[in-house]
């Protein structure tokens, strides 16, 4: 199984870009970018969410948190507005 701990370039990941956004339209944007991410079977991604006051951060990770498809989350050792996302995707037969 993959971890986090092997991503070697998360700038190359996808990317959900949250600057400028409220709370409520954060938490809106990466519950869908998590669903789309599903779809794709794309497993790893970022979201950057920025240092701030920590609202945008939050509120992603309280929807990371709450989502039974995200296996694991952490922030960026290199880069800490930005979070790195595992997700479940689901294989087909």
């Amino acid at each position: 199984m993959k971890n986090l701990n092997s991503v070697v370039f998360p700038d190359s990941l996808p990317s959900l870009d949250l600057h400028g956004y409220d709370r409520d339209y954060a938490k809106l944007m990466v519950k869908d970018f998590i669903n789309d991410n599903i779809k794709q079977k794309i497993e790893t991604f970022t979201i950057i969410h920025g240092n701030g006051s920590g609202i945008l951060k939050r509120a992603t990770h309280d929807v990371l948190r709450k989502n039974s498809n995200v296996l694991e989350y952490k922030i960026n050792c290199f880069n800490s507005g930005c979070t790195i996302v595992l997700i479940a995707c689901k294989k087909n037969k």
